[in-house]
């Protein structure tokens, strides 16, 4: 008898100890025991993206949207600071079918107007990640943010937009853009118009017009990306002072890889791969600037142009070359041999040195003009004819 109630005792802890744990386990995922915690936003849970985005209290929070192929036709509004808006990568599909030029994802205060004069309604820290975005023709561009301080794109691939892929406009403070995939839009990759310390990482670019236009701006730093087949341009910088473009393979632009203009100064490019593009770089409006250990192979036309409005160049230990491979042999067809070299218009102030230009279809260096102050020692020249020796 005694040992039958032990094992009833028993049955009755093991009943009771189950149940109490099932209480724990089925407790709601969304229960907030941490103080000071704010809930995650689960979009599944909302009639639509917006209503999702509308939850959002003003001290910010976290928007998590499900897998899924979501139609729009009015832009996303995101108008709250300290936010993060996150997808199921890929798989989280947002399509645009505006076509009255409006973009997707429109980050902004919503005071925000004109984003260049406006600095009093802005906003900081917001985040978007891991999700992809497709539009039309006519649609605008893919993310726009306005006045957005501190914003963070990461993971989000950003397709065949009839304007921008991603457009941020007077996003001052230190934007930053990692690990993206901008392709097949109509305007540009990535527009970035008045940012200030900005960082552009790991992310690859194809087939826009152009990739990356950096204008009005402030200390770029773009590495360790790869830019192929632009109907345009690959980097355009303007008006822009501080920066580095380095370690980024840039292919097969039909015009210019990269370019320097209105009254750029304190640049470096250095370290790029920049191969049968239209032409390599030009710097029509640069000074103060380094050229260095770049690659410049087969360009269609001039590999490195330095214009009448640019001057105090350095341009050291870059590789001009065509598609040569050891044992006299080349290995691009007949009529796709082009490799062009430098050109000198009327520029100043100029120090060429430890540079290789080899099997060139193009002088090594052109003069065009009358440039002073020239140095030109330690270069090797093979196979290639030049103005400068």
């Amino acid at each position: 008898m005694k040992r039958l109630n032990r094992i009833c005792f028993a049955s009755v802890l093991v009943l009771v100890f189950g149940e109490v744990t099932q209480g724990i386990s089925s407790a709601p995922a969304d229960e907030i025991r941490l103080p000071g915690a704010v809930a995650e936003i689960n979009a599944a849970h909302f009639s639509s993206i917006q209503a999702a985005l509308d939850a959002v209290p003003g001290s910010g929070g976290i928007v998590r949207l499900p897998a899924g192929k979501f139609l729009i036709d009015q832009p996303l509004r995101l108008q709250s600071s300290d936010t993060t808006l996150e997808g199921a990568g890929t798989a989280t599909w947002i399509v645009n079918t505006n076509k009255d030029g409006q973009p997707a994802l429109l980050i902004a205060d919503p005071e925000c107007k004109v984003a260049k004069s406006d600095r009093q309604h802005q906003l900081w820290r917001v985040r978007v990640a891991n999700l992809r975005i497709t539009g039309n023709q006519s649609s605008g561009a893919g993310i726009e943010a306005r006045q957005t301080n501190e914003i963070l794109l990461q993971g989000i691939t950003v397709s065949e937009n009839g304007g921008d892929g991603i457009l941020l406009d007077y996003c001052y403070e230190d934007p930053r853009v990692a690990d993206c995939l901008l392709t097949y839009n109509k305007g540009t990759g990535l527009n970035l118009l008045g940012c200030h310390d900005i960082v552009v990482s790991a992310s690859q670019f194809e087939e826009n017009q152009d990739a990356v236009h950096c204008l009005d701006g402030f200390n770029l730093c773009m590495t360790g990306c790869c830019l192929d087949d632009h109907l345009g341009h690959g980097v355009v910088i303007e008006n822009t002072y501080g920066s580095v473009v380095s370690g980024n393979m840039i292919e097969e632009c039909n015009g210019t890889a990269i370019i320097l203009d209105r009254d750029c100064y304190g640049i470096t490019l250095s370290s790029n791969v920049i191969a049968h593009n239209g032409a390599g770089i030009d710097l029509k409006d640069a000074h103060g600037c380094a050229i260095s250990a770049n690659t410049l192979t087969i360009m269609k036309t001039a590999a490195l142009r330095i214009g009448p409005g640019s001057g105090r160049i350095t341009v050291s230990g870059n590789n001009f070359s065509d598609s040569y491979i050891g044992q006299d042999n080349v290995r691009r067809a007949e009529n796709d041999r082009l490799a062009g070299g430098m050109i000198l218009e009327s520029t100043r102030d100029v120090a060429i040195t430890g540079n290789v230009f080899s099997g060139l279809t193009e002088k090594a260096v052109r003069l065009q003009g009358d440039s002073v102050r020239i140095l030109f020692q330690d270069n090797l020249l093979h196979d290639v004819e030049s103005d400068l020796k």
